[in-house]
């Protein structure tokens, strides 16, 4: 159980640093923070951001796999990952970016998510 935790804790915050790392030169920008950077300094200023998303998800994805010892199969880690992922986008997209709400197709397409876990976990026969 242990190792579980740890695990889904290491890949939420790998998530928020990933999140970050893909959206938040937009949040930059539309603050006037990079508005003229170019490109390139953009993608780089996002790698470094992913560099630390990766000190977290792959120790996340080693300690976690039942290859390795862990409890999780490789497709869940998979769909554990992408439920965290956007489950992290959509805090963030919530409260730092105003002009994004939450429809009811989103939050529906969420609980088509919840039920891809439970189909993962469901003991294979």
């Amino acid at each position: 159980m242990k190792t579980s935790l740890i695990t889904i804790l290491l890949l939420v915050i790998s998530n928020i640093f990933m999140t970050f790392a893909w959206y938040g030169h937009l949040k930059l920008q539309s603050s006037g923070i990079s508005k003229n950077w170019p490109l390139f300094v953009v993608i780089l200023f996002s790698w470094a951001i992913a560099l630390a998303e990766y000190c977290f998800m792959v120790p996340a994805n080693r300690m976690g796999y039942n290859g390795n010892g862990g409890p999780f199969s490789l497709f869940q880690l998979k769909v554990m990952q992408e439920v965290i992922t956007l489950t992290v986008f959509t805090v963030v997209a919530m409260f730092f970016f105003s002009g994004e709400k939450l429809q009811w197709n989103h939050i529906a397409a969420f609980f088509c998510l919840i039920g891809a876990v439970c189909f993962v976990f469901l003991p294979n026969k």
